[in-house]
């Protein structure tokens, strides 16, 4: 198991315990409510929210070919979520690469941040912009 589940693994773990006690004294109101209150943000959390990524070598090979910026995220970042959810459909446009699971797009991360894996690092046309406004990112796409 990777790092990027750790966490909605334990918010469904928890989910699945505080809805046990309600549900099985027949209270669908308080169960349903646990539920939810768990179940999204272990959605949120979880790598299925973001497109699929790409190793850190293909996507800097795509973006020369169609301009299109690089972003370099990790699971459970909140500010990468924000950058995800605030593009909305136009984030499958932009290459996306899991810094987690690609070594050369930490090192990529670090070379740009001054040896910190700060996230989301957007690169445009070879120059990274360290979290930057959605607004911006948006116009770009």
């Amino acid at each position: 198991m990777t790092r990027a589940w750790i966490l909605p693994i334990v918010l469904l773990l928890c989910g699945a315990a505080a809805t046990t006690g309600p549900a099985l004294r027949g209270d669908t109101g308080p169960a349903v409510a646990y539920a939810v209150v768990f179940l999204v943000p272990a959605g949120v959390c979880s790598p299925l929210v973001f497109p699929r990524s790409i190793g850190a070598e293909e996507a800097r090979r795509r973006s020369a070919a169609d301009g299109r910026p690089v972003v370099y995220w990790r699971p459970g970042c909140t500010y990468c979520l924000r950058l995800r959810l605030r593009l909305g459909r136009r984030a499958r446009r932009l290459h996306w690469v899991n810094i987690w699971r690609d070594p050369a797009g930490a090192a990529a991360v670090r070379a740009a941040n001054a040896g910190n894996e700060t996230v989301p690092t957007v690169v445009v046309t070879n120059r990274p912009h360290t979290n930057p406004d959605p607004r911006w990112v948006r116009e770009l796409v």
